[in-house]
């Protein structure tokens, strides 16, 4: 593949990366891919609309840096670390109509709190060789190969700060102050592309990652060790080169979800931000691994757009996985606007592998719109009780959902609590204008129970014209927010965050 195709491959990477690439439906073909890559807006000409690079979505323009935070409230003494959450903040766009949100270089906000009080904010990208360029900064070292600001996730691992993403890139790894500093191979032991959606399970003390690359004709199961090592790679053979973004991780096993979402060379050669299209000839299926390795047991499943796992467990001789889910198809290259288009908003759902029986059973949790599920990270892989969503009615505006027609006023922004063993859920509402972005618990120091800590989300304040990060408990979720620490700018719509505790 010659260097030129693989910038293209890598775009389309990044698109995917952020968890919404669905091609450009049924039928289509590289002259309409290169009619996408166009741009031509909505509005037509003279009546351009980008929104997703407006209100909420809008790129800021600075790194900021400011110390001792205005706090309304009281913030928890036993908050002692760095909240970071990352996402597509493009650098210097020239020509809105090229642009795609899920194309933009990755930024990382973090807050860092001790003692009950909030330090600091800074906001920083993460230096490729691409943004260290426009920002006329040197590229320390050799540059990597497929090189991306790695703009969907951020995450604590051995001491370190790694920000992901899927396909091509390595991780980069940040310091404690968001500072870039050098690419990330787990000690020369990763072998091509990684994942933005590892699972870490904590008794094992094992990281967890399905990775994927347009030209191979298979996916990779990964396990990095207590050493920081990949100790083991399972090659899983894959027609298609599907797209992969997220997987589920059991005590017992590896789910993959093989979507009718394929790469497209031809779309790529064409200049196509998504090389990946819808694929109706690609049947969909669920495949179940044991976690050490061996063969795949498949499940056919009726095409649906899966966006991200919240949890997997085991449940006698089945397999639990809760997701959030999009009808199929999703349109990743939209109408010109900038962003994505969807066919109906995410939602809620558990699968429910009957390895015995040979079927898999689909149950709605939650028809609420919501996405960015999360749970107590320590019962990643095991059984949980409580699960964390957010809802942002700006994002579901932007993406169109239903034939083009916006949702009405019922979308609202808030985040959500849901209570599996008593099939409940709580809404903690905010005010129009106020778009919630990704919940992340944090447990209480000594905690006993699943839910005694705090969900930790960025959350828009129109009337300043700013961001907060509103810390609320999460035993009293709907009741007023425990703090709001005021960030000295906005905060865009983004992906997906940690907590990262001081040692």
């Amino acid at each position: 593949m010659t260097s030129h195709t693989r910038r293209r491959v890598l775009r389309g990477a990044a698109l995917a990366a952020a968890g919404v690439v669905g091609g450009y439906g049924p039928g289509h073909c590289a002259t309409e891919a290169r009619a996408a890559t166009r741009g031509t807006a909505a509005g037509g000409e003279g009546g351009e609309s980008f929104p997703f690079l407006e209100g909420a979505f809008a790129p800021v323009t600075e790194e900021l840096t400011e110390f001792g935070l205005e706090v309304t409230g009281r913030l928890p003494r036993d908050l002692d670390g760095r909240y970071l959450r990352t996402g597509p903040n493009a650098l210097g766009i020239e020509d809105p109509r090229a642009h795609h949100w899920m194309l933009g270089d990755g930024m990382v906000h973090g807050v860092r709190l001790r003692d009950g009080r909030a330090e600091w904010y800074r906001n920083r990208w993460v230096r490729s060789s691409r943004v260290a360029r426009k920002l006329g900064e040197r590229y320390p070292g050799e540059v990597p190969p497929d090189d991306f600001a790695c703009n969907t996730h951020v995450i604590p691992y051995k001491g370190r700060i790694l920000a992901l993403q899927e396909s091509g890139p390595l991780p980069y790894e940040l310091d404690g102050e968001l500072n870039t500093v050098r690419p990330h191979d787990f000690r020369s032991t990763l072998e091509g592309a990684f994942t933005a959606h590892t699972k870490y399970d904590v008794a094992a003390d094992e990281l967890h990652a399905v990775t994927y690359y347009p030209t191979w004709d298979h996916v990779r199961h990964l396990v990095i060790d207590r050493t920081g090592r990949v100790a083991r790679t399972t090659r899983i053979p894959m027609a298609g080169a599907p797209m992969m973004h997220d997987f589920a991780l059991t005590g017992k096993h590896v789910v993959i979800v093989d979507l009718p979402i394929t790469f497209d060379l031809a779309a790529a050669e064409a200049g196509a931000p998504v090389p990946y299209v819808w694929n109706p000839d690609h049947p969909m299926r669920v495949g179940v691994m044991p976690r050490t390795g061996g063969a795949v047991r498949w499940f056919g499943i009726d095409p649906v757009y899966y966006s991200h796992t919240l949890n997997a467990y085991d449940h006698g001789d089945t397999v639990v996985m809760e997701l959030t889910t999009m009808p199929a198809p999703f349109h990743a290259a939209g109408r010109g606007n900038g962003g994505p288009f969807a066919t109906g908003t995410p939602v809620l759902e558990r699968w429910s592998i009957d390895l015995r029986a040979g079927r898999v059973r689909r149950t709605r949790i939650d028809d609420l719109p919501q996405e960015f599920p999360r749970v107590n990270e320590s019962l990643v892989s095991r059984r949980h009780r409580y699960a964390y969503a957010a809802s942002a009615a700006e994002m579901w505006r932007a993406y169109g959902t239903v034939d083009g027609v916006p949702p009405d006023g019922s979308f609202t922004n808030c985040l959500v609590k849901h209570d599996m063993l008593r099939d409940s859920r709580q809404v903690h509402r905010f005010p129009a204008g106020a778009a919630a972005g990704e919940p992340v618990f944090v447990p209480r120091r000594g905690a006993r129970h699943e839910d005694d800590g705090y969900v930790l989300a960025y959350v828009h304040d129109p009337d300043r014209g700013a961001s907060d990060l509103v810390v609320l408990s999460a035993q009293d979720f709907t009741g007023r927010p425990l703090a709001r620490v005021h960030l000295p700018g906005r905060v865009p719509l983004g992906f997906h965050g940690s907590w990262v505790p001081d040692a």
